[in-house]
């Protein structure tokens, strides 16, 4: 596991758009924490870095959106209102893996069914300074 200390929106921005110049059709990310502990600011950075910026809304009624470039199809995904793996799966939402990169905001509600190797990623606030989260990065073989 690694952590990166975020000290503004704009840090966690930045290392998300360093973290996707890795990233390749098939790559799962997990994003988990509280509301507010910058995982939509994540996906941000992600779609930064695949000049996709301009088109980022939270999923959180459509439970995904589809970003498609030219360089990689990223499939974002707000799991919140799921009650379990078996809600995905019958969204089809399994056939999403292999087409692109797949973001997943409260991801742990699914992580039974997810194919390995993926990355998780969890997001907590700091509790002396509002502005401060840590980002542990742990892949989940």
């Amino acid at each position: 596991m690694s952590t990166y200390i975020s000290k503004s929106e704009q840090d966690t921005i930045n290392f998300a758009k360093d973290f996707a110049k890795d990233l390749k059709v098939g790559d799962i990310i997990v994003l988990t924490g509280e509301l507010g502990s910058g995982k939509t600011k994540f996906v941000e950075g992600i779609l930064k870095y695949f000049n996709l910026e301009d088109e980022i809304s939270s999923p959180t009624f459509t439970i995904v959106n589809e970003y498609l470039s030219d360089k990689m199809n990223i499939y974002h995904f707000d799991v919140y209102r799921l009650e379990d793996s078996d809600e995905f799966y019958a969204m089809g939402g399994d056939e999403y893996f292999s087409k692109g990169i797949c973001l997943i905001e409260w991801g742990e509600i699914i992580e039974d069914i997810l194919p390995k190797p993926y990355t998780k990623i969890v997001f907590s606030k700091d509790e002396n300074n509002e502005e401060i989260r840590n980002l542990d990065v742990t892949i989940i073989n």
